[in-house]
């Protein structure tokens, strides 16, 4: 007996719904963000009470559920009031269904969200793509004889040596995204969905103390290890270890070796290059095997305290090989931010802290993420091992040093030091008359990070910069502002001002 598939009927009307949805979205968020996030959203169909939308990764899967998730719904819902879930997939278009009456549903092929598997605590930095499902469990290697340089002979084995270790807790889903880094978010999720992609080979992150650069690159390298399809071998280490193999190789005449073990994985992260500055010797070693690795479609990751622009002591020719693929900037916490962090944390940590503790923390520890989650974290062991519930009195009291050092205040005379040596005009320049534009940017600069960094009023700060008027002030902030908005590499310099004034 041979049995047919239900009819699939087209419905015309949900087209129509669904181009007045985008519409509306594009309208909404404004062409660019559109173009960049929205789209490549297609309909693939509707049953019952749901409509499955699909984009063409998980990446944009991921980013636009949650993001615009809540959104579409919500627009679907203005348009068809019976909808009453918007599910976002991965996968191709295909014509939008209905279910006729008296035939059995027909379901729509969707994706569902692929979490990570638990990571164990042991796991280490390079990961060798995995053997088939059928094959016979490899034996273990034979220890390197003592004496060796510790590096595996067989390139589908690296030994886990080879780099450093990864933190367990150092994955995407752990990461707290906010509007200072969800840019250089976004690029590290796309690497890890898409090695080798044009425009994002290599990955520059950079960024100040504490903001995140080590935990998206942990993230990237778990996110790649992970993958049950496509495996690829990453090699993950800081740039003092890259040195310390490649001298350790010199001695034992091996570098030979070095190369081949190196250049053999599919990406190659590098953390805190800047500890390659004035090692001549080595960052020739690492521009060779960049280069190697990039001409045979590799992926590369590094990360840094600065710009490569920025990264005085590197070689010219490294700087600009490392600022033609993907430069993404981790830019200092918001309140915001801070608070969505210590959110996240202590929940992680089972520990009830009340919002007048995380706000204070917030408002009073704003340099470092390590720093925030550090203080929390005393906070919650105090509570533990004394059974005592967290409040502002036992805060004052458990992060006493800590409080102490973030008493000290960024003054105006420090910031219109280092704006004048940064840009290179006189100190007396920050108070005179004179409306050089040379002169004048500076100090409409030196005006906007007073406003940010301290706590004087805007007819203050005027007095400081030679008994302006406070609508002077008010001038620059806001010139300065549109500047940032407007230009890239204005808002860099500004960025890298306040990170030389907080450190």
């Amino acid at each position: 007996m041979t049995t047919t598939a239900p009819e699939i009927v087209e419905m015309p009307q949900i087209a129509d719904q669904w181009t007045r949805i985008k519409t509306r979205l594009q309208a909404e968020v404004g062409e660019v963000e559109y173009r960049t996030w929205l789209r490549q959203m297609t309909l693939a169909g509707m049953e019952g009470d749901e409509i499955t939308v699909n984009l063409p990764t998980r990446f944009l899967r991921d980013w636009v559920s949650s993001r615009y998730g809540d959104r579409l719904r919500t627009l679907w819902q203005s348009e068809s009031p019976d909808i009453r879930r918007v599910e976002i997939g991965v996968g191709k278009a295909v014509a939008p269904v209905s279910t006729p009456a008296n035939t059995a549903a027909v379901p729509v092929a969707r994706v569902e969200s692929v979490r990570p598997a638990a990571i164990a605590p042991s796991a280490v930095a390079v990961v060798p793509p995995p053997q088939a499902a059928s094959a016979a469990p490899a034996p273990a290697p034979a220890p390197a004889p003592v004496g060796g340089n510790g590096w595996n002979d067989e390139r589908t084995e690296p030994r886990s040596d080879l780099a450093a270790p990864l933190d367990p807790r150092f994955t995407f889903e752990g990461f707290v995204v906010g509007k200072p880094n969800e840019f250089a978010y976004a690029c590290a999720r796309r690497v890890a969905e898409r090695p080798s992609s044009p425009g994002f080979n290599p990955l520059f992150l950079y960024g100040g103390v504490g903001l995140g650069k080590t935990h998206l690159m942990h993230a990237i390298a778990w996110e790649l290890t992970d993958r049950t399809t496509a495996p690829v071998s990453v090699a993950y280490m800081s740039a003092e270890k890259f040195m310390y193999r490649f001298i350790a190789a010199i001695r034992s005449q091996s570098t030979m070796e070095f190369k081949e073990n190196l250049r053999s994985v599919d990406v190659l992260m590098i953390d805190d290059l800047q500890f390659l500055i004035g090692k001549d010797n080595t960052q020739e070693e690492f521009f060779h095997t960049f280069n190697y690795l990039v001409e045979q479609g590799k992926q590369i990751v590094v990360s840094a305290d600065k710009s490569p622009s920025d990264l005085n002591g590197l070689e010219h020719r490294l700087r600009t090989r490392l600022g033609c693929g993907m430069v993404a900037d981790l830019h200092s916490t918001t309140y915001e931010l801070r608070i969505s962090i210590l959110e996240a944390k202590a929940a992680r940590a089972g520990v009830d802290v009340p919002v007048k503790v995380l706000e204070f923390l917030a408002h009073k520890i704003t340099s470092n993420v390590r720093e925030l989650e550090g203080a929390l974290n005393r906070l919650v062991a105090h509570a533990n091992l004394f059974g005592r519930p967290v409040t502002l009195e036992t805060t004052h009291e458990v992060l006493h040093d800590i409080l102490k050092a973030h008493d000290r205040r960024v003054t105006i005379e420090e910031i219109q030091k280092k704006v004048a040596e940064h840009y290179s005009i006189r100190l007396t320049d920050m108070s005179s008359a004179r409306r050089a534009r040379a002169v004048a940017r500076p100090r409409q600069v030196a005006m906007y990070l007073a406003k940010q960094l301290t706590s004087r009023s805007l007819p203050e700060i005027g007095r400081k910069f030679g008994n302006r008027d406070h609508t002077t002030v008010m001038h620059a902030v806001s010139r300065v502002t549109e500047l940032m908005d407007r230009d890239g590499t204005f808002a860099e310099d500004v960025e890298l001002l306040r990170r030389l004034l907080e450190s």
